[in-house]
């Protein structure tokens, strides 16, 4: 366990000849009835801890220290000599991760990353493989990355792997992994769909970058599976409405979306479906009309709706995304030709 700031505060002496941090600690013998170590040493006669002959050897390898203006020798305890204090069975030096917390994901059983570090530095050499078979958000298989450990993964919902394959590329650009157990192919994805609705759902909020509505839990959603949020300008943060049907649908559901993204005030809707959609779901979604990007002044489908085909061809919604590059790039233009105007 690293020292405390206060521990550190107690080694405020520097060694002329080494330059290590030490503190002086004292030599004085608490037994006073000690005749035979009982001598004369640095001007001072006293009962000392040690022989004389150790007083000696430890003079001429420069562990005594000799105070200013006379005062009694002491031992230097060097702050790199010392082993630290052993972690015991209760930490409360990790704190819990609050509402605040950079790294929170918003799991709800999330943990912060120095508690698996600690965990995973202690119980594992560099190199070793980590195995965590309920992994959640990831965060045991990031402190194993990030210590140099191999590391496997385990998690049965789809919401947690798209958590950690963002969680991973974002924290680490140059990884490689593989991803196993997910749908790899249109039939894959129309299989999960008939198995388990939900988790077909969870799995394609997690292909088009949406965080699912109330943390995928099951229940009453409001017409909402998930939602994508983007800065159209770099700062001012709009949401995109994302609904998954794995069955049946019609006119009704392009419908459904337009009422919900008009309750919710989101510029953008996303219509994610298993089948083709019809000629009228098609006319209806691009009723809704367009949304002009004021910065880029480019236009994007308001309702827009996207395949599990589309999906596989790497087909992705049309949400205006922004990086802050290109922001200061516009700004940069627009002060520019204010300027000529002025």
């Amino acid at each position: 366990m690293a020292h405390s700031e206060e521990y550190l505060e107690r080694y405020n002496l520097i060694d002329e000849a080494t330059g290590k941090r030490f503190q002086a600690t004292s030599l004085i013998n608490p037994n006073s009835n000690r005749p035979n170590l009982t001598y004369e040493f640095g001007g001072h006669t006293r009962v000392w801890r040690w022989t004389r002959e150790r007083m000696k050897a430890a003079e001429a390898a420069g562990e005594i220290y000799f105070p200013p203006r006379g005062g009694i020798p002491r031992q230097k305890r060097f702050l790199d000599e010392q082993e630290g204090v052993p972690v015991s069975d209760v930490w409360t030096d990790i704190p819990p991760l609050n509402s605040q917390a950079q790294e929170r994901l918003g799991y709800p059983t999330q943990k912060p990353l120095a508690l698996l570090e600690r965990i995973i530095a202690a119980s594992s050499n560099e190199g070793d493989v980590v195995l965590d078979p309920f992994c959640g958000c990831g965060t045991a298989v990031h402190a194993a990355e990030k210590l140099g450990r191999q590391w496997i993964g385990i998690d049965v919902t789809h919401l947690a792997i798209g958590l950690i394959e963002k969680r991973m590329t974002e924290a680490f650009p140059d990884i490689a992994f593989e991803v196993k157990g997910r749908p790899q192919s249109l039939s894959a994805a129309m299989d999960l769909a008939a198995r388990d609705k939900h988790q077909f759902e969870l799995w394609a909020l997690s292909v088009v970058d949406a965080v699912p509505w109330k943390g995928g839990r099951k229940g009453a959603d409001g017409g909402i599976d998930g939602i994508i949020w983007f800065k159209p300008d770099g700062k001012r943060t709009e949401k995109a409405i994302v609904e998954v049907k794995g069955g049946g649908t019609g006119v009704k559901d392009i419908g459904r979306l337009a009422q919900v993204m008009q309750r919710e005030g989101a510029p953008l809707g996303v219509f994610i479906t298993a089948q083709a959609p019809t000629r009228a779901m098609e006319r209806d979604a691009a009723s809704v009309g367009v949304w002009e990007n004021e910065l880029t002044g480019r236009k994007h489908p308001r309702l827009q709706i996207l395949t599990l085909a589309e999906i596989f061809q790497n087909k992705r919604p049309d949400i205006p995304w922004v990086d802050a590059s290109a922001v200061k790039k516009a700004r940069r233009e627009d002060t520019t030709k204010q300027g000529k105007l002025l």
